[in-house]
């Protein structure tokens, strides 16, 4: 086993320092694990990185969340935010400053970049198969992501570990924690495509096989909008009988938000009595207006994300939003990697968490 070290960029500081606290009680130490790394941008929007102290023969883990939209930096006098562009070119720098020096490089990205620009047609890039190849090339080893858009992607670098965490049973349990729900048998588990349909299986069986739902979106591959085809009309395929119960819809984002409150609305048609948003990364792209709406129309009761990506903290601050603290999972996952240990079922989300949410529904049966 390797001297543990990690590198966090300012992107991801505050959950970096999280982690480190977990990693430290989970060993029983006060050892600090994080490397002290400078990012300097010059005014014309160049930059390098520094490495303050030795990393020879270290297992060294370098954490960054690339959806981060609030850090920012001068450029010829005037502030300018980062994109997920220029993340991902700090973490190159990283790797040059690091020199190869390190016994092995883990990069813990849970928002995959260019996860959505994971397939190609006609003439277009597939950049999300080229970063991978970069990073593979600058010597990463094993990537450590969260609910990837595709898991495909990983075929682009099969010489490499991939390794796609599953974080949905942390977001149910603290679902079942806030909301205080004991009446298992009304909820059912919604997926707002076909896509998504392995996370509504997921949480259904966590919940003791409850009903399952999906969306069919059909969309207009006439046209595009905002770099997407819009979608023309939504077609349920579940339960015929839907009224009272409380759905869970799960997807891996929310971006614009379209897509999912028109599933939210679709479903209250139906007669569904509370409707809850389970989603790994809330990057609402399009502002919050629109949930706000929906919330004070009583379409949507909450949304529950996690908080392995950026969100402000004026939206953490809503009636409907709850963020999901995910620090101690990635934790363990650095800790037990570093070990040398399997990560099988902390990957997969058949974790602790999964164990207590099984309790739960067997006490209700019991009652």
């Amino acid at each position: 086993m390797s001297e543990l070290k990690i590198i966090v960029p300012e992107n991801f500081k505050e959950f970096g320092e999280m982690v480190n606290k977990h990693i430290q009680n989970i060993r029983k130490n006060e050892d600090n694990y994080l490397i002290k790394t400078s990012l300097v941008r010059f005014n014309n929007g160049e930059g390098k990185a520094v490495i303050h102290e030795s990393i020879r023969d270290k297992d060294l883990y370098i954490m960054s969340d690339v959806s981060n939209y609030d850090v920012s930096y001068n450029f010829f006098g005037r502030e300018h935010y980062m994109s997920p562009d220029e993340h991902f070119m700090d973490i190159k720098r990283i790797l040059s400053a690091e020199c190869g020096h390190a016994s092995k490089r883990t990069m813990i990205m849970p928002y995959l970049y260019q996860s959505r620009q994971d397939k190609k047609d006609s003439r277009e890039s597939l950049d999300c198969a080229i970063a991978l190849q970069e990073l593979e090339n600058m010597g990463i080893n094993e990537i450590v992501t969260c609910d990837v858009h595709n898991k495909s992607v990983m075929n682009a670098v099969p010489g490499m570990a991939f390794e796609n965490m599953y974080i949905g049973d942390m977001l149910l349990w603290d679902l079942l924690n806030t909301e205080k729900i004991d009446d298992f048998d009304k909820f059912i588990c919604i997926s707002p495509d076909e896509g998504a349909m392995k996370r509504a299986r997921f949480l259904s069986d966590l919940l003791g096989n409850v009903p399952i739902g999906s969306f069919y979106k059909q969309r207009d591959y006439t046209k595009v909008i905002n770099g997407k085809n819009p979608i023309v009309d939504h077609r349920f395929l579940g339960p015929s009988d839907m009224e009272g119960k409380y759905a869970i819809i799960s997807d891996d984002m929310i971006a614009s938000g379209g897509s999912i409150l028109d599933t939210a609305l679709s479903l209250k048609k139906l007669g569904v009595e509370r409707i809850y948003l389970i989603v790994t990364f809330a990057l609402f792209t399009e502002g919050i207006d629109k949930f706000n709406e929906y919330y004070d129309k009583g379409i949507i009761n909450r949304v529950y994300a996690s908080n392995v990506s950026y969100v402000p903290n004026y939206i953490k601050q809503t009636k409907w939003f709850k963020s999901v603290d995910c620090s101690y999972k990635i934790a363990n996952v650095i800790s037990e990697l570093n070990y040398g240990h399997s990560i099988g079922e902390l990957i997969s989300g058949r974790t602790d968490t999964a164990v207590k949410i099984k309790k739960l529904r067997k006490d209700y049966e019991t009652k």
